[in-house]
């Protein structure tokens, strides 16, 4: 019979929250940074993840990593955009980089509230 670590049952601390906060302020700061910071983000996310038991804030950090993803997946198709002319592809990604924003100051703005991403 497996024993139970209580460890997993332990309350969040005040660093648990502030490591979230500052991976939420990485990402929303991220489209300013040519996405260096996401990818610094996305990397303490998996980490992060990996070793989390509290489901909210699994929760946020899947939110954070598919926003991720997708806005990867979104600039690479709107890319050829640019092959047209300027404008389409930068239009294009300034909706994408709009969406990037969006979704990582709501899923702060629900963290904050101590509430799942959806």
């Amino acid at each position: 019979m497996k024993e139970t670590d209580y460890a997993d049952f332990a309350p969040k601390t005040e660093s648990d929250r502030t490591v979230m906060h500052v991976l939420y302020g990485l990402h929303t700061v991220a489209p300013f940074s040519y996405w260096t910071l996401a990818l610094v983000a996305v990397v303490v996310n998996y980490i992060k993840r990996g070793d989390e038991a509290d489901l909210l804030y699994v929760a946020h950090h899947d939110y954070m990593l598919r926003t991720f993803w997708w806005t990867v997946l979104w600039l690479v198709l709107t890319s050829p955009l640019y092959l047209l002319f300027f404008l389409p592809g930068f239009l294009a990604h300034s909706v994408v980089g709009l969406w990037y924003l969006y979704r990582c100051i709501r899923g702060w703005l629900r963290f904050v509230d101590h509430r799942p991403p959806q």
